[in-house]
């Protein structure tokens, strides 16, 4: 009986060793892998625009390297699940299939599935960049980073909001920069109702030169003036409106 226990105790040990020598190579792998793509990322920079990676290429190699990383770790689980007699059922549904794979995890697995069909939609189609100046749902902000299941948009107070791709993908999105990189730079100055709206477009426009201005509109609460400035790159320009309506105010209240 001690021989059979042993050589029991002897196979569970070998086969602990091997799943964590399988999550060992995975993680030195993902580690290659991603060392591979960026140097590969840089030489077509190198090649292709004198070493500055585009927008479209970078977003591009960033998914492509979560997606193979998320590939590689879940394949080496499977193999680690394997090597247990009482897990082997699961590791082989696994490397079977990632349908069977969705299917162990639950029917709570389904949106984050469906953010990460969304996440490869956006990457081929690129309705958006990294670096690129948007707004969705009354948020504005420079995509910072797409990933698997989200994309993180940097605002201008240096916040973060991480929007699912899967209501990216299917909602309305303004892409202000998806054309040029530089864009219009546009803010808009409310004036009560006493104030007398055409002396201020008088005075803006002779204290700020270059600077476009008109009436947007009127109501019963006041006026809205439109200040337009020249063009400027799509991660100055929240900071340049900010500016432009600094500089309004100063004009009228000199």
């Amino acid at each position: 009986m001690a021989p059979i226990l042993a050589q029991s105790f002897i196979d569970k040990y070998d086969n602990a060793l091997t799943a964590a020598g399988t999550l060992v190579l995975a993680a030195l792998a993902v580690v290659l892998v991603n060392r591979w793509i960026a140097r590969r990322g840089m030489q077509i920079a190198a090649v292709v625009s004198g070493g500055q990676l585009s927008q479209s290429v970078d977003t591009r190699l960033r998914f492509t390297r979560r997606a193979i990383d998320a590939g590689i770790v879940i394949i080496a689980l499977a193999i680690a699940l394997s090597q247990f007699a009482t897990l082997g059922k699961i590791g082989s549904a696994v490397l079977a299939s990632g349908a069977i794979a969705a299917a162990v995890v639950g029917f709570a697995a389904r949106q984050s599935l469906a953010n990460a069909i969304a996440g490869l939609f956006l990457a081929v189609t690129q309705p958006l960049r990294i670096g690129d100046l948007v707004s969705f749902e009354g948020e504005t902000g420079i995509v910072e980073d797409i990933r698997l299941t989200s994309t993180w948009l940097r605002t201008s107070t240096d916040t973060r909001i991480i929007v699912p791709n899967e209501r990216l993908a299917g909602g309305v999105l303004r892409n202000d920069s998806i054309v040029d990189e530089h864009v219009a730079v546009e803010a808009s100055l409310w004036l009560p109702v006493p104030a007398d709206a055409i002396d201020a477009v008088d005075r803006i426009r002779a204290a700020l030169d270059g600077v476009r201005v008109r009436v947007a509109e009127t109501a019963a609460d006041g006026t809205r003036l439109l200040l337009i400035d020249t063009p400027a790159p799509a991660g100055d320009r929240l900071g340049r409106e900010s500016q432009l309506r600094e500089d309004a105010l100063r004009a009228l209240r000199a």
